[in-house]
């Protein structure tokens, strides 16, 4: 019989077993006077030390608001300090963070604070196209005339109070900086036993997954879950006192706030935040004036980044390394991060918010091949498998169902038994509804999500590989590639493309150009060039609302 597609990673690394709030405070002991936060456009810095003085000052000013371990805050906001500030806050005192995606607007606002009893809020004054103070006046319509943490609304029971970041909020909110002349109101004895009563098992965290079907769904973490994952992303990335990294991604979701903060926290590196969201012009003269030696970013960012006409502008060889994940990792952008970058020590890191997020993770030492063409192996203290339909392991370089195990798997979906149980089985393997291989040395190559898969006129096709093929097209600059309904094969193929700046092509010359180089089947029957795709906040592509845009305008046609 063939080797099983299963893998254990490294055991000889161990758990952290203690909250964030334990492990913030041990780095703050080694490198007190070392910078710990950057937040260029709001120009603050912080020490360890001063980072350290503003979180316990919030902490007990939270605490002042009569927030009890296990009550939810959330935080409705793009990033910047006081989002920081108050992840770290919130662990301290046994708080559970509630992420909001800074995209939400009001009817998605009220089904996550419902959803997860938040009891007060933390939120922007506005960003982008996003009035939050108007969103939440629309929602909470007596809120002028009510005094904060005394809130009464019928649409939201459990919502006491809202904290704006703004100086001067409209009326019904606290401003952040009258949240922290709270904090006298609760003793040192008091914070110091909140402290010690708190257990590393305990949530800290609810993270709604993007909902793309259904309502979102609360994935629930504990202090072990994202500290030790954090750690473990940072040990892969031989992360130390000495690493400066810039984090462009957004707080909000765990690539910022886990493989991001807490990678940090866990090896006191220093986190640089560019802006309050990502723009590749400003990420690109962080990394050079702030001489940073890690980046971040989903697929996307870099190539904004490797095609701005300004790049050759900026010294990057400071960097060193940092992660391309959150999305298919194409192989020509990635080569081109290396070469063009200098991140010679950059990684591919796989997971899900459900995994707190990453399972998989290349190596520094691992061949460019690997890097390029898989997810790495099995992170250290966790366990892949990959399956049939049936449940049963499948052999090496077998097609199936990827599932991991072990420390990172969530505590469960916040009060969705049901959703949990389908996700989770019974020992305790999380589902995570993405085709993949693993190769003989352990090494897994994602093929897609399960329900990304076209199959045309009985031929499956995986989107990831055509894309991956589309990448070697020289002025391809960008590509991802869908299924839509068709009466004659089932389902037909589009390829949604962004050219390089100054390249083009013609659907007729893509399609001959497809003609020798792939089978007939999997040559898209249409194309749609673009200059963006539809994106959440976290840059992830939403496929979904692709095939809603596409099949409207072949149907027009």
């Amino acid at each position: 019989m063939n080797q099983p597609s299963y893998t254990q990673g490294r055991q000889d690394k161990p758990l952290l077993a203690m909250t964030i709030g334990q492990a913030f405070d041990n780095t703050v002991s080694r490198f007190a006077d070392r910078e710990a936060l950057v937040v260029r456009h709001q120009q603050l810095r912080y020490s360890w030390q001063q980072l350290a003085d503003s979180v316990d000052h919030h902490a007990r000013a939270l605490m002042a608001l009569g927030l009890k371990s296990g009550d939810r805050l959330g935080i409705w906001a793009p990033n910047c300090a006081q989002w920081c500030i108050a992840q770290f806050a919130t662990a301290k005192i046994g708080v559970i963070l509630v992420n909001i995606n800074p995209a939400y607007r009001t009817s998605e606002l009220e089904y996550v604070l419902k959803q997860s009893g938040c009891q007060w809020l933390i939120c922007a004054g506005a960003f982008k196209t996003s009035d939050y103070h108007a969103m939440l006046a629309e929602l909470l319509p007596d809120l002028d005339g009510q005094q904060p943490g005394q809130l009464s609304c019928e649409r939201l029971p459990e919502l006491r109070g809202l904290i704006s970041l703004d100086a001067a909020p409209p009326v019904g909110f606290l401003p952040w900086n009258g949240l922290a002349a709270l904090a006298g109101q609760t003793t040192l004895a008091d914070y110091q036993a909140r402290q010690q009563s708190l257990q590393f098992d305990q949530p800290v965290n609810i993270q709604y997954t993007s909902g793309t079907t259904g309502f979102p769904k609360g994935a629930t973490l504990s202090h072990y879950n994202i500290l030790n994952n954090g750690y473990m992303v940072g040990e892969s990335l031989g992360l130390s006192e000495q690493d400066r990294m810039v984090i462009p991604v957004p707080l909000y979701h765990c690539f910022g706030m886990v493989m991001g903060n807490l990678g940090c926290v866990t090896h006191g590196s220093t986190m640089i935040y560019p802006n309050d969201a990502f723009d590749p012009l400003l990420t690109l003269g962080t990394v050079a004036e702030e001489q940073a030696t890690a980046l971040y970013g989903v697929p996307t960012m870099f190539i904004a980044m490797l095609d701005h006409p300004q790049r050759g502008d900026f010294d990057l060889s400071s960097l060193r390394t940092g992660i391309m994940a959150g999305a298919t990792c194409p192989i020509e952008v990635m080569r081109r991060v290396i070469d063009q970058m200098h991140m010679s020590e950059v990684q591919i890191a796989y997971g899900m918010t459900e995994t707190s997020p990453v399972s998989l993770q290349t190596g520094a030492d691992d061949e460019l091949e690997l890097r390029v063409t898989t997810v790495g192996r099995t992170q250290p203290q966790l366990e892949s498998k990959i399956v049939d339909e049936h449940g049963c392991i499948v052999p090496r370089g077998q097609m199936g169902e990827l599932c991991t195990r072990g420390y990172s798997v969530m505590l469960g979906y916040w009060g969705n038994p049901e959703a949990t149980h389908e996700s989770i089985d019974p020992a305790g393997w999380m589902h995570t509804g993405d085709l993949a291989t693993m190769d003989e040395a352990g090494y897994v190559c994602i093929a897609g999500r399960n329900k990304d898969m076209i199959i045309r006129g009985g031929e499956n096709i995986y989107p990831r590989e055509l894309e991956e093929f589309f990448f070697t097209h020289p002025a391809v600059a960008d590509v991802q590639v869908i299924g839509i309904p068709d009466e004659r094969y089932g389902e037909e193929i589009v390829a949604w493309i962004k050219f390089h700046p100054g390249h083009s092509a013609s659907e007729i010359e893509l399609q001959q150009w497809c003609k020798s180089r792939i089978a007939h089947f999997k040559t898209p029957r249409h194309f749609r060039f673009v200059d963006e795709f539809p994106m959440t906040v976290t840059g992830k592509v939403q496929k979904f609302r692709m095939r809603e845009i596409s099949i409207e305008e072949l149907a027009r046609r």
